[in-house]
């Protein structure tokens, strides 16, 4: 037997039971950070039904999900950051940022839902799509009274995120979320300002027929 025989079956062993252990936290992480997935896109269905109490609760779950997640996943860090805790985090930031938007309730920032920066801001770029979504459900219902606020809201986190000019490394792919919502907001100009005008043009008839 080699000089080195000992040493090397102790280096084999010792990375065995460390990849079992990551191994271990691994499937459980996977698991809860679907849970989190699942739940924020419920919550987030809830939000269009206008189930504000239930999208709370399943916005709840969801943050309990992903709390468990990091806690098996915080040990061993080539994990934490494989990318599949983070997007869960970034559906969670969205369906959160999407229901106070629309409810008008408290808006918590990243430290507070415990996440990341990246996953948050591109939750909340996430979270104008859902702004359009909401804007054009009312629009079709023929109550537009909330959506120019809803605009503004829409311009305000493109302001917002175009100004985080970092390398895509550091914001998970920032730039190119904020370039979809470039386009989602001036989509939901156009279709608003069309809107408007048809509204006023259908006033104005409706006034004529009066008249007459």
């Amino acid at each position: 037997m080699g000089q080195h025989s000992v040493r090397l079956n102790q280096l084999a062993q010792e990375a065995r039971s460390a990849l079992s252990a990551t191994f271990s936290a691994r499937e459980p992480g996977i698991r809860l950070s679907r849970e989190a997935i699942q739940s924020s896109a419920t919550a987030i269905r809830a939000i269009h039904r206008g189930e504000f109490p239930q999208a709370e609760e399943l916005i709840k779950a969801a943050g309990n999900a992903l709390q468990q997640a990091a806690k098996h996943l915080a040990p061993h860090p080539d994990i934490y950051y494989a990318g599949f805790l983070e997007d869960a985090q970034k559906e969670y930031a969205e369906a959160h940022i999407t229901l106070a938007l629309v409810s008008g309730g408290p808006l918590r920032g990243p430290l507070d839902l415990g996440v990341g920066h990246p996953p948050y801001l591109n939750g909340m770029g996430e979270a104008v799509g859902e702004l359009r979504r909401y804007v054009l459900d009312a629009l079709r219902s023929g109550d537009p009274s909330r959506c120019e606020g809803l605009l503004d809201t829409m311009d305000e986190v493109y302001t917002i995120l175009v100004t985080m000019d970092f390398p895509d490394a550091l914001t998970r792919g920032l730039r190119r979320t904020t370039d979809m919502v470039r386009g989602v907001l001036e989509r939901t100009r156009g279709d608003l300002t069309m809107a408007m005008r048809q509204q006023r043009l259908e006033e104005r008839l409706a006034g004529l027929e009066k008249r007459e």
